[in-house]
């Protein structure tokens, strides 16, 4: 790292300035090209264009001078020329692509790459911002840029390399210049103010290398402000206090008020935070970057490289992490990010930070998607449902099929009765669907039903063993195999059996599915053409509503199912809105309560 600016009469320079890399070895976060660069000139196969792509504050112009001045270093030259660095040298010429962006400035340049350089083996061009050129300019600097003279070298600079015309990137060497991770970042900040001989606390270094976001000019700004305003040294309270960040002690007395469920401590806390005069979004980003430290922290540990901060202050988040679920804290995380876009486009700013700061503190449950969507927790004092084990949820069905109406004119087949009721086989399938008691297996005989043994299931896949006569309904439990199939059952009860078609009436019950296969009805017949081993027509008695009333029904289930509290937090959580509400039976343990529940399909 360089002592000094190289040039003692040019006045105070700032930090970013006064400490730029002036070799490749100084050049931070970037070894990989710098090494490649070096060799490249040690071996002689240096490339006629380069181009340097990264984001500010990476290094590429410092890169670009430290190369230009390698090429030009001969064997009688002071390798640490510092005219070159500065920008001064008459062979490096350097352009800025923003205000140099016309044709003709691309027809100077080129008119003046064919003179020789003054003293140096290459005449350099460094083009900053390149992708500010015209695309007429571009165009008009393809033939140099492919064929330059050999004592011409060019090296463009760009932050967004998708603006360069394709034609110009493959003339050249490309390098991307990635951002320079927080801990390098802190220890060049260190090493700066050691030269300098001003203390700073290592908790306030790694702020303000998290703050660089990956830019080490933006990182040397932010602590020449805190240099400038300090009298002792660099220490969190005047990194708090200058930067207009949000206090970490009431941050942390948010969070700890957040993840305890104290609504009023909470409110506080958030009170307290804006109280400093900070904007409501920069609360919300101080409490997100809060939550991913204690994510971090509960899955990784005391990593203070991957936490970012200090030894101290990584056990500390270790400590309050294990507290939180990791899950939790993706959920928060997503409500602050959401919150911070709403706040900057509200009218009323406050109400939004609040209603996310109480809406946090009141979901103890901190569920994930798998319990907010099966009701595990109810946020109202509602009875939980009975969760379901994994082989509970593939067994049990979504919906039971309807119970066949005893027929008042089933004309199928109706051999002779058993002399003895038979067993009927049980599911071998995890997708059983268990049909109700009181088939119509019986009703074309004498119209009794034949409640003394249950149909078999529906993707029951072993043979029948008895000879039993089976009905209309039963039929088609049999030969149903797929879920789809099922569910078009569920919406439909049988009429009457005439030959080869088949009579249906639509369910009070069904889903708005039913109207779907009132229209298209192939699925059904394709059914019942295997139930019945022939080609079969299906006739439906009665078409499903399509008035105003029921739109306006569809409606309200939807409102109502909207405002229930674990849809709203769903629809939150996934960013989904209510697009179906199907009720299915009551259960027993929503019937002591005498609700029911819209099961949402989101």
């Amino acid at each position: 790292m360089p002592d000094s600016d190289p040039t003692p009469d040019s006045g105070y320079q700032v930090l970013a300035r006064r400490y730029r890399s002036r070799t490749f070895g100084e050049v931070v976060g970037q070894e990989t090209i710098a090494d490649t660069l070096e060799r490249a000139i040690e071996k002689d196969r240096t490339a006629h264009a380069y181009l340097f792509c990264g984001t500010r504050g990476v290094g590429k112009t410092s890169m670009a001078r430290i190369f230009a001045r390698a090429l030009n270093a001969s064997a009688g030259d002071d390798p640490q020329e510092a005219s070159v660095l500065r920008g001064e040298d008459l062979d490096v010429i350097e352009i800025d692509g923003a205000s140099n962006n016309s044709v003709q400035d691309a027809r100077d340049l080129i008119a003046n790459a064919s003179v020789l350089p003054a003293r140096a083996p290459y005449k350099v061009y460094i083009i900053d911002e390149v992708h500010m050129l015209s695309t007429a300019a571009f165009n008009a600097l393809l033939k140099t840029m492919e064929e330059p003279p050999p004592h011409v070298k060019f090296i463009l600079c760009t932050t967004e390399p998708h603006k360069v015309l394709p034609t110009i990137q493959s003339r050249c060497q490309r390098f991307d210049f990635r951002p320079i991770p927080v801990p390098r970042i802190a220890d060049h900040l260190r090493s700066v103010l050691e030269s300098e001989s001003i203390p700073a606390d290592d908790v306030a270094i790694a702020r303000v290398a998290r703050m660089a976001n990956g830019s080490m000019r933006d990182g040397l700004s932010i602590l020449e402000r805190l240099v400038a305003a300090s009298e002792e040294g660099v220490d969190l309270s005047l990194l708090e206090r200058v930067l207009g960040v949000p206090p970490e002690d009431r941050v942390a007395a948010a969070v700890a008020a957040i993840g305890a469920g104290d609504v009023g401590g909470a409110l506080r806390a958030t009170a307290d935070l804006l109280g400093e005069g900070l904007p409501a979004e920069r609360v919300l980003d101080g409490l997100a970057e809060r939550y991913r430290q204690l994510l971090v922290a509960a899955t990784c540990g005391a990593d203070a490289a991957m936490l970012e901060t200090g030894e101290a202050e990584a056990e500390t988040l270790a400590t309050e992490g294990r507290l939180f679920d990791p899950a939790q804290l993706v959920h928060l995380i997503a409500l602050c990010d959401a919150a911070a876009q709403r706040v900057r486009t509200s009218t009323v700013p406050r109400a939004v930070i609040d209603a996310v700061v109480a809406r946090m503190a009141l979901s103890e449950r901190f569920r994930d998607a798998a319990g907010l969507l099966s009701g595990e927790s109810a946020p109202t004092g509602r009875p939980k449902k009975k969760s379901l084990s994994p082989s509970d949820r593939t067994v049990a069905p979504r919906k039971s099929l309807p119970e066949p109406p005893r027929s008042r004119d089933d004309r199928g087949p109706t051999p002779a009765p058993p002399a003895k009721p038979v067993e009927r086989p049980k599911p071998r399938s995890p997708e059983a669907v268990e049909a109700p008691s009181g088939s119509a297996s019986g009703s074309a005989s004498g119209g009794a039903s034949s409640g003394a043994s249950s149909p078999p299931p529906a993707s029951d896949p072993s043979p029948r063993k008895d000879s039993a006569p089976v009905g209309v309904w039963d039929r088609l439990l049999e030969a149903a195999s797929s879920a789809r199939q099922r569910a078009v059952l569920a919406d439909f009860e049988f009429e009457r059996l005439e030959g080869a078609t088949l009579h249906v009436r639509v369910r009070d019950d069904a889903s708005p599915a039913a109207a779907f296969t009132v229209e298209h009805p192939e699925v059904f017949e394709e059914l019942a053409s295997t139930a019945f081993e022939r080609r079969m027509t299906v006739r439906f008695v009665d078409r499903p509503r399509r008035t105003t009333d029921r739109v306006i029904e569809a409606s309200e289930d939807r409102d109502g199912a909207r405002d229930h509290p674990i849809v709203q937090e769903a629809m939150d959580l996934f960013d989904a809105d209510v697009v179906q509400v199907r009720r299915t039976s009551k259960s027993a343990e929503t019937e002591s309560t005498n609700e029911t529940t819209p099961d949402t399909e989101a």
